[in-house]
């Protein structure tokens, strides 16, 4: 199971750092994907990390100020978001994979997903 969680309301400029707790699995036998999805709207690739974690992926929207990290030990993926936007505004979900690198960002090749974390930038 996952369990996203930290999100929460905060005004433009300003940072979050979201957690995907898992359990009964070891996130570093899994890719690690992050996702977003507003209403009415496909779910969106963010942000990944490799099984190994050695190599990380961004949305072009996001990159420089989203990181993707992770922590074996915790058994714990984060996502730190800086420099929010408006349009970050979404709800967020983890999810885990064992996918090729070519499927990282579609959100068909992840199999086991978190609850999802509501994020808010205000203007």
């Amino acid at each position: 199971q996952l369990q996203a969680s930290g999100g929460g309301l905060v005004q433009a400029g300003g940072s979050l750092r979201l957690s995907c707790a898992a359990s009964g699995r070891p996130l570093s036998d899994y890719a690690t994907g992050w996702f977003r999805q507003t209403p009415g709207k496909e779910r969106e690739f963010v942000a990944a990390t490799n099984r190994i974690g050695g190599r990380t992926y961004y949305a072009d929207s996001v990159k420089g100020r989203f990181t993707v990290s992770r922590d074996n030990a915790k058994n714990t993926a984060y996502l730190q978001m800086n420099s929010l936007k408006p349009e970050d505004t979404a709800v967020y979900y983890c999810a885990i994979g064992r996918l090729i690198l070519s499927s990282l960002r579609h959100y068909e090749a992840y199999s086991w997903w978190g609850q999802g974390t509501l994020v808010t930038v205000s203007s």
